[in-house]
């Protein structure tokens, strides 16, 4: 399988830049894998979709201000760090900008001038421009990351929001992700009360989003990618549950494809869903088959990317192509800050 085959044109200026307020009145495209026309809707319109029975599931990770910006110990040149993966208590994954001035042994310090909050010490690339950083801090890690750190954005979002929080899902709750499951961004608390009432449970699992998810596809064959782990847990009492709905005839429902990884991860071949914690790479293309998830929400995504192949893993990569054509002709806003899909 190449790459090149799922490529799609998209105009920049639906690239979204801010998301729609409030959240659940972004667009909802409404596609049925057995076939028939898309369905064009309003994201507070998905309760008419699920039914008695079935189980939506979240991730509840939060973004950490993962963004460093500090400067080099002695020369005062800038430097930006990112924050990729925690491996021990002082010692994390980063990416380093601009990656070539900083050689392995370079301190980086944060904060204000002559008050340094917290200091990095560089080491070697670990692969794909990750590399290793050494933290020591005045106080706790977390408490200096929230007083100094910033919420990441893609590059492809130019203009920060006027409130963090909007990067954030209403249900975040585990901080240590570099990057938000951004299908959970168009939810309301009114919305998934809403959810409930309908008699849908709403499951929680946590995936910390990280590099993996969204690396570039250097490999022109497909099957040669590999993808770099992220960190889950799932509850014993979400198993249990998601179960439970599937032994009663209800659906599991995905939101976002950070959810569908880790149902995979933790499903049998049989469909049973096992609690647990770990860290996953699994790569979802076209040809895989699934065992846990039943319906998908998901927003739209980059061309010839991982988040692409795996929802045309789940709905076929030439419905979800042309969903993508149809959704570009109708202006439909795309990526995070974008619209959302409903895969059935």
């Amino acid at each position: 399988m190449e790459l090149k085959d799922f490529g799609y044109e998209l105009p920049p200026e639906l690239i979204a830049q801010e998301p729609v307020e409030p959240r659940d009145h972004s667009r909802l495209l409404v596609l049925r894998r057995a076939g028939g026309p898309l369905e064009h809707r309003r994201f507070a319109d998905l309760p008419v979709y699920l039914h008695p029975g079935d189980a939506l599931v979240l991730n509840d990770t939060r973004v950490l201000p993962a963004r460093l910006l500090g400067r080099k110990a002695g020369s005062g040149g800038r430097a930006e760090l990112l924050l990729l993966r925690r491996l021990e208590r002082d010692r994390w994954e980063v990416l380093c900008r601009p990656g070539r001035r900083l050689p392995p042994g370079t301190e980086v310090v944060f904060g204000e001038e002559g008050r340094a909050l917290l200091r990095a010490r560089l080491g070697p690339e670990v692969g794909d421009g990750v590399r290793l950083a050494d933290f020591t801090c005045q106080g706790t890690f977390e408490a200096v990351l929230d007083t100094l750190g910033h919420v990441p954005l893609p590059p492809y979002i130019t203009r920060r929001p006027q409130d963090p929080e909007r990067y954030q899902t209403v249900y975040a709750r585990a901080p240590g992700s570099a990057a938000a499951p951004t299908a959970g961004l168009h939810f309301t608390p009114e919305l998934l009360d809403r959810v409930r009432a309908a008699g849908t449970e709403v499951v929680p699992l946590t995936l910390h989003v990280g590099l993996g998810t969204f690396r570039p596809v250097q490999a022109e064959r497909v099957e040669e990618h590999r993808m770099h782990a992220e960190y889950y847990e799932l509850p014993e009492r979400s198993a249990a549950v998601l179960n439970r709905a599937r032994a009663q005839g209800g659906r599991i429902v995905a939101v976002g494809t950070t959810v569908a990884r880790t149902l995979e991860t933790a499903a049998t071949p049989g469909g049973t869903v096992q609690p647990g914690s770990g860290w996953t790479d699994i790569f979802i293309y076209p040809g895989y088959r699934w065992k846990a998830v039943d319906a998908l929400v998901t927003n739209f995504h980059l061309p010839r990317s991982t988040l692409l192949m795996l929802v045309s893993a789940f709905a076929g990569r030439e419905r979800v192509l042309q969903a993508y054509r149809e959704a570009v002709d109708h202006g439909y806003r795309f990526y995070s800050f974008g619209d959302a899909m409903l895969m059935l």
